[in-house]
């Protein structure tokens, strides 16, 4: 199958789920409390539904496709997105709200393990890890989307999920039409795979890996925003601004597989881990400085996309049966990572302040750098 047409719907279903689905909705809370007249309590809790949903799905996703093949997921991860942004933009109350951030956090998990199934199935050996990477880079295109969404819509915010659904829609369709059914116009019929991570070499260092770089990067994603706001002078342009850099940046992250073959796995991921973890610390030392909050946002969207996508290459080395696993695995336990370290960082911040803990944070993604892979 030629790489582009597996690629490209398949970047911008990412782009979708993770960009638009999930992450936008941190940049339109505050106008959506304000219109539900939510606490600050609900809001946290409708928030942590994403996590939830998203672990959740995920083993579902890991499941079903190892049993069925990558297209059912890939499509009910679509249609869970666009489901759930219809369903934000219309609501008229609370209730209605979390039904509609389940589904969207659901769709992110539904999405990831079928997707590096499809790359195993219908792309060439030798361009799989470009193919994931940019697959995945497909989040920095979302998520820049969502944060020039907020600059322009973000008093309309039910017009701004309305227009991110019919978005979705449409990528729905463009998927449909480029997966291939199983063991059809593929040429290829799926085999199924062991979902049992039981006595895999080097399942456990990846894990661990995984999950100390959800914690450390848990606080930028949760509080980052709140740090700049109230530190700093900025106006709401700049502050929906910090956001798009976290997402123009993270498009260089789909550079990752080519770095993965030029540098080695291991060395890419120490480096990966060091800039992720330089990020917060940066943030740490000048929170009002436009230029310094800016700079730690690029390093960050730049250094967390290119690590999930060295996460999903070390993954689908680790479970060289099971691409699905292979991604399932990393992806959940970064996610969880990701919960511990929200819980934690909001309890820090309200014991230390921002700054020790955006440092905290940074050493953490020091740990993890030591946690690499041994082979490269």
């Amino acid at each position: 199958m030629k790489f582009s047409k597996l690629v490209l719907p398949g970047a911008t279903m990412i782009a979708a789920t993770y960009g638009l689905a999930r992450f936008s909705f941190g940049l339109l809370l505050p106008a959506i409390n304000e219109s539900l007249e939510m606490s600050e309590f609900v809001s946290g809790m409708i928030s942590s539904l994403f996590y939830l949903a998203y672990c959740l799905t995920i083993i579902l996703s890991t499941v079903i496709t190892t049993k069925e093949g990558p297209r059912r997921m890939i499509i009910s991860a679509g249609l869970s997105a666009f489901a759930g942004l219809l369903l934000i933009g219309v609501t008229p109350n609370v209730w209605l709200l979390a039904l509609g951030v389940l589904l969207a956090g659901g769709s992110t998990g539904l999405v990831s393990p079928p997707y590096g199934a499809a790359i195993s199935l219908w792309i060439k050996e030798s361009n799989q890890g470009k193919a994931n990477t940019w697959v995945n880079s497909g989040t920095s295109f979302g998520i820049a989307l969502s944060g020039a969404g907020a600059i322009l819509l973000a008093p309309n915010w039910r017009l701004t999920y309305l227009i991110y659904a019919i978005l979705t829609f449409m990528i729905l369709i463009w998927n449909f039409q480029a997966i291939p059914k199983n063991g059809m116009s593929s040429g290829v019929r799926f085999k199924k795979g062991n979902l049992s991570i039981r006595g895999v070499k080097g399942a456990m260092p990846l894990i661990l890996a995984s999950l100390t770089l959800g914690i450390s990067t848990a606080a930028f994603w949760t509080f980052s925003r709140s740090f700049i706001e109230v530190a700093g002078n900025y106006n709401d342009w700049q502050l929906s601004g910090f956001w798009v850099i976290i997402g123009l940046f993270g498009v260089l992250g789909g550079f990752s597989g080519s770095l993965v073959e030029k540098w080695g796995l291991s060395l890419a991921y120490k480096v990966g881990s060091l800039l992720i973890a330089s990020s917060s610390i940066i943030l740490s030392i000048a929170p009002e400085n436009l230029l310094m909050s800016y700079l730690s946002a690029g390093i960050f969207g730049c250094s967390y996309i290119f690590l999930t996508g060295v996460l999903l290459v070390w993954g689908i080395r680790v479970f060289i049966t099971n691409a699905s696993l292979g991604i399932g695995v990393p992806f959940l336990t970064l996610a969880m990572g990701q919960v511990i370290g929200s819980v934690l960082a909001g309890w820090f911040i309200g014991t230390w302040g921002y700054v020790i803990s955006f440092i905290l944070y940074g050493l953490v993604g020091i740990v993890a750098a030591l946690i690499a892979p041994k082979k490269s």
